[in-house]
């Protein structure tokens, strides 16, 4: 899911920029910081899912009641994907 807010950033930039010479560098910077702000997060977001799915498979090999909370913790670290996401595209509508 995280690969695909990055593709989504990058179609709808790439739709943004025109050859007619009217591209600024102030379009130019907030593009690059829509792309870095999508591209950051969603790194972020995959760490804890990572830190977070392995964490939680040990656990749940030990007890299977923490289940529910793995599913939910997990849940919350790719909501910080879709963050980046949001703010990429208010970025890049700018």
């Amino acid at each position: 899911i995280l690969g695909i807010y990055g593709m989504i950033v990058s179609v709808i930039l790439a739709q943004k920029i025109k050859n007619d010479g009217t591209y600024t560098s102030y379009a130019g910077f907030s593009h690059l910081s829509a792309g870095l702000c999508c591209g950051l997060s969603s790194l972020a977001a995959g760490l804890a899912i990572g830190v977070v799915g392995d964490a939680g498979v040990r656990a749940n090999a030990q007890q299977e009641r923490v289940f529910v909370g793995m599913i939910l913790i997990l849940i919350f670290a790719e909501a910080l994907g879709l963050y980046g996401l949001i703010v990429a595209l208010i970025l890049s509508s700018s």
